[in-house]
């Protein structure tokens, strides 16, 4: 007989952690674990206060039906439970786990240990001397790929930051992505963009916030600098959905969050899409415990693709959980 349960974990940041959207010190994620007689499965709902679609009031509760009526979401949760993202991924992991009767998602060389996945290393917002701070760390590691975010200190200082960057590594020695957040204005943004682009950048993530289709259509059409829609995906659900949006706006890129946009099965769709409008794409974790951010790192080795991905590494929090994840030589490697 097949059961479930959840509990909530609150993560602890070792520091805070700056975005356009504020300053993160804790984050609330939930453990869904799965019975079915012979075998035990946890999956992670890695819900995202405040940018997650299925933030809201009734949530665990939801979580709680969830769990008490498995039997009846165990072969439908991806259509029944599309307005809650979060719950679908994280009963995907478990469900995938207890069909592989092991503690992996998807079987391949990097969750066996034989092959790393190339990421970027993500410098966090603060004052200037804390983001210095962070890239030399990052470039000492062995990054090629540094990945800023913007928007919080000003403009002028981080394009500072950047020109030093650029000043020391060519385009082809590093390669350098930022993220706005959405926190430029669409009447300032193109501008913003000419002169990013004068620093050879790989792109820009949602220079403007989601929500502004029109807007973000204009600047993708015209852009010097390659734009990736990343908050834009959150919250569209159908497959019609989906054809539009990209349809529209025609960006350069899309970003995916399998625990934002509902899991493994959603990502699939995105790709496929995507690719058929020649769309590149990249997946990204979002502050995730070890648990889904193992689970997105599986499914994303699955994928035919050599761009750096945006993976976490499990280190921001105190209380992170157990993990056998390790960056070695700028490499996300699950060593067994």
């Amino acid at each position: 007989m097949l059961t479930a349960s959840f509990e909530k974990y609150v993560l602890q940041f070792k520091s805070p952690s700056g975005t356009s959207r504020g300053i993160l010190r804790t984050k609330d994620t939930y453990f869904i674990t799965l019975n079915n007689g012979k075998n035990t499965a946890i999956g992670e709902a890695a819900l995202f206060r405040g940018l997650s679609a299925d933030d809201v009031p009734n949530y665990e509760e939801k979580l709680a039906t969830v769990c008490n009526e498995i039997a009846f979401y165990k072969d439908n949760y991806h259509e029944t439970l599309k307005q809650f993202p979060s719950i679908v991924f994280g009963l995907e992991q478990a469900f995938l786990k207890l069909k592989n009767k092991a503690d992996f998602c998807f079987d391949n060389d990097f969750t066996v240990g034989k092959k790393g996945i190339p990421i970027n290393g993500l410098i966090w917002m603060g004052t200037e001397t804390f983001m210095q701070k962070q890239i030399e760390d990052k470039l000492k590691q062995g990054f090629h790929c540094i990945k800023m975010k913007i928007g919080a200190i000003g403009f002028d200082k981080e394009i500072a930051l950047l020109k030093n960057l650029r000043e020391k590594f060519s385009a082809k020695k590093l390669e350098l992505r930022v993220d706005a957040n959405g926190a430029f204005a669409p009447n300032e943004a193109m501008e913003k963009l000419q002169e990013l682009a004068q620093l050879q950048l790989h792109s820009i993530e949602q220079p403007i916030k989601q929500g502004q289709q029109n807007e973000m259509e204009k600047l993708c059409a015209s852009t010097p600098l390659p734009i990736a829609l990343d908050e834009e995906l959150i919250g569209i659900f159908e497959l019609k959905e989906k054809q539009a949006l990209l349809d529209k706006i025609k960006p350069q890129y899309i970003i995916l969050k399998p625990a934002l946009v509902g899991g493994f099965i959603s990502c699939d769709e995105w790709i496929k899409l995507a690719e058929e409008r020649n769309i590149g794409w990249w997946i990204t974790s979002a502050l995730e415990s070890n648990i889904g951010l193992d689970a997105i790192a599986q499914y994303t080795a699955s994928k035919s693709t050599s761009m750096y991905q945006g993976l976490g590494t499990g280190q921001l929090f105190t209380n992170n959980t157990p993990s056998t994840l390790s960056i070695i030589d700028a490499r996300l490697w699950r060593l067994i």
